[in-house]
């Protein structure tokens, strides 16, 4: 290959995202100089937070540049090195954004084993939407055997992690997903004890059904009305662990208008990026390795074929479209 082609952001999005805020583009493949390796990225990972830093406002990172390949979690082969720590061959994780190669010099790349463990894994249950599920749930809601947690998304990436773990532990595992079949593939494949479909239209009510002692912990991926009806079943030292407000994402206000449920119920929510605490991730990871090689922790793919689907993969996600974990596969 002399070319390869990226994603660029064209435009920042006015309301909700386009497929006019992206621009596709060719580009030369570059000359290694000693010390660098280049990747052919197998799969490129597609996440809400990307809405986020479309935007140029004041945010736990800098926006994303005009004219710059869109950010993204990627997982590739190397394919030439001059880089005495990978060989090629090696498959390794990275952050090459929308694109179909990347150059490196190896500090923020990370081999990983595809012996028991799909390549494809390393960007969801195995990558950075597994440690969100895991380090929310232990280090924040730190969940007690016999409590009940509930998390919305629950079919996505990190909710259906966040269920399965919370299992594990021993805890009834509530879920809010948009579809009756959504719904059942998280009770019936995933485990969860129930799981409320918040687009029938009777969530509260649903709710209170499936959650008879209240709500312990809440692992938040929404926002809107599914929260403020999950605050109002809180249990007295509930703890909320805040990861995302997709509700809100792409134009549309999220407001908590049952706030008061913080003061009366002594509710303790913390935000939370995890990347800021890779002081954390090998043991998370390890965890969650075994318990996909094993078969214990199950998860789903959307795959979107192609560079070109990204963008309307994306605008799927936005809008929910999705099962699983969204990825498009780039070879």
């Amino acid at each position: 290959m002399t070319t390869y082609k990226r994603m660029v952001l064209a435009s920042r999005p006015q309301g909700h995202v386009v497929p006019e805020n992206f621009r596709l583009e060719e580009t030369p493949v570059p000359t290694l100089k000693d010390g660098e390796l280049l990747v052919r990225n197998h799969f490129l990972s597609l996440d809400p937070y990307m809405r986020m830093r479309m935007e140029d406002v004041k945010s736990y990172a800098a926006p994303q540049a005009i004219g710059e390949t869109m950010i993204g979690g990627t997982v590739g082969e190397v394919v030439e090195s001059k880089n005495p720590k990978f060989a090629v061959g090696d498959k390794v994780v990275g952050m090459f954004g929308w694109s179909e190669m990347g150059v490196s010099d190896g500090t923020l790349l990370r081999k990983v084993d595809t012996t028991h463990v799909p390549l494809s894994a390393y960007l969801g249950s195995v990558g950075m939407p597994g440690m969100t599920a895991w380090y929310g749930l232990t280090q924040i809601i730190q969940p007690k055997e016999g409590e009940t947690i509930v998390v919305s998304a629950a079919s996505g990436a990190v909710g259906s992690v966040v269920g399965q773990l919370a299992r594990l532990r021993g805890c009834r595992a509530v879920g809010i997903a948009g579809g009756k079949e959504k719904c059942d593939y998280v009770v019936n494949e995933l485990g969860f004890d129930a799981c409320i479909d918040y687009k029938a239209g009777n969530l509260s009510e649903e709710l209170a059904k499936a959650t008879p002692n209240g709500i312990d912990g809440v692992f938040e991926n929404v926002g809107g009305e599914i929260f403020d009806a999950c605050l109002e079943r809180m249990n007295p030292f509930g703890r909320i662990a805040l990861c995302g407000m997709i509700a809100g994402y792409d134009g549309e206000p999220s407001p908590i208008r049952n706030a008061r449920f913080f003061l009366t119920m002594r509710l303790t929510m913390r935000g939370f990026i995890v990347s800021e605490h890779m002081d954390l991730w090998p043991q998370g990871l390890k965890e969650l390795g075994a318990l996909v090689a094993s078969g214990k922790l199950k998860f789903r793919e959307s795959v979107a074929q192609g560079l070109e689907s990204a963008p309307e993969a994306f605008i799927g996600l936005l809008k929910g479209r999705n099962f699983g974990k969204q990825l498009v596969k780039l070879i």
